[in-house]
């Protein structure tokens, strides 16, 4: 067999996600990104499971594995078994691995939501708080979340949230004795080794492209190019 295709046979996720494909589409027929995008879990699992080599190697370089949302609505469908999105997990794993993910622009997309939802677990204690939220890079969310930033305290103590205090409830401010705990846990499974490959990863694709690190983060977060979707 191919080297891809065997690294991607010891993913536990490609264990679980891919049994005896029929080849019937209804994985793509239930799938919410593939009506969006330009996006079909059946061809992805039949070029896995044909052990195409130079397909392989073209997916984990491509756009496509990172449109799939991870709901699992493909699981819940496939009259065989299979997971499409297990799959694609286990895709989206090796080619953060091999550094391909660069070479993708939605890939490279990998680099500031690693930097901003893991970086906010080991700093805050969450993946997603209202003290990393910055307005000015989620303008959709509108003047109304805008004001709910400038009135945090006020507005969550209103709905009963322990915002900012020790003790229990949400938004709760998390000890440096637990955030020392989930630091040694990133360390010990492995995940502070991938936010590095990461970094070094987009660092090297930064070079590539001209840009400081800071330009790379702000251009690979905001920036998004025509061709990814079906009404395009």
């Amino acid at each position: 067999m191919g080297k891809l295709y065997d690294a991607l046979t010891s993913d536990y996720r490609f264990k679980e996600g891919l049994k005896t494909c029929i080849n019937c589409g209804t994985c793509t027929a239930i799938c919410p990104a593939a009506e969006f995008y330009k996006y079909d879990p059946r061809k992805i699992v039949d070029t896995v499971q044909r052990k195409d080599e130079e397909g392989i190697l073209a997916l984990l370089k491509s756009e496509t594995i990172w449109y799939c949302g991870e709901c699992m609505s493909c699981v819940t469908r496939c009259p065989r078994g299979n997971g499409p999105g297990l799959v694609v997990m286990a895709l989206r794993n090796l080619s953060t691995e091999l550094g391909y993910f660069t070479e993708s622009e939605k890939g490279r997309q990998l680099y500031p939501l690693t930097k901003r939802l893991a970086g906010n677990i080991l700093k805050m204690g969450y993946c997603v708080h209202p003290d990393a939220v910055k307005i000015s890079e989620h303008p959709e969310a509108g003047p109304v979340y805008e004001w709910v930033l400038e009135h945090k305290q006020d507005v969550f103590d209103r709905l009963g949230a322990n915002y900012g205090r020790q003790g229990k409830g949400a938004l709760k401010t998390v000890s440096d004795e637990d955030l020392a705990e989930i630091k040694a846990i990133f360390d010990e499974t492995g995940a502070t080794e991938r936010m590095d490959l990461v970094e070094k990863c987009s660092r090297k694709k930064a070079e590539e492209m001209g840009m400081t690190m800071e330009e790379y983060d702000e251009y690979t977060f905001e920036h998004c190019s025509r061709g990814h979707f079906n009404n395009e």
